[in-house]
């Protein structure tokens, strides 16, 4: 939830999300570098291969592109608008956490759903298109190495939010 912040408070960063980035930024992407690799051991370690493939892909591409961003200390910028692709994962675990609770039928499961579909548009899909756009427009600006990798990232993550965002369209508004 910082992201924002950041650009109301660097706005120069819209220009440059390759080499500008404020204090903290990098630590900020270092750390969810940190919390992605956990995730991924703690899902390899305690779930099966078949449920969990999905998400152990979607790390593996974060840890790629945000551990590139942390070594090179460049696209800091362009990590900080990908890290608010996670404001929606709080009501994906939400929505996770009550359907283990078997709170399916609750207000509270239909307002979270309602919740993380609004946000799953804004901070997922809006974001994605966002930074596609972004990579396109400043592709003559952008290494080719750093290009191949951003275009492979969205290429892989734009398609997996779309069919994920069917899967809770269907799940909870479409029975």
């Amino acid at each position: 939830s910082l992201s924002p912040r950041r650009f109301y408070l660097h706005p120069e960063m819209s220009n440059d999300l390759v080499g500008t980035h404020p204090p903290g930024a990098h630590s900020l992407v270092a750390v969810s570098v940190g919390y992605f690799i956990e995730d991924f051991v703690d899902m390899l370690c305690n779930q099966k291969l078949h449920q969990s493939w999905e998400l152990l892909f979607h790390h593996s591409v974060v840890i790629i592109c945000f551990g590139i961003a942390v070594l090179l200390h460049q696209y800091v910028g362009f990590a900080l608008v990908a890290l608010l692709v996670e404001i929606n994962s709080i009501f994906l675990h939400l929505r996770q956490i009550l359907l283990m609770a078997n709170l399916v039928r609750t207000p509270c499961y239909r307002l979270n759903s309602l919740v993380n579909l609004g946000t799953y548009v804004v901070f997922r899909m809006a974001t994605l298109a966002w930074m596609s756009r972004w990579l396109f427009l400043n592709r003559h600006n952008v290494p080719a190495a750093a290009y191949a990798v951003g275009t492979a990232g969205m290429a892989i993550m734009t398609p997996m939010n779309i069919v994920l965002f069917y899967r809770l369209l269907r799940s909870d508004f479409l029975k």
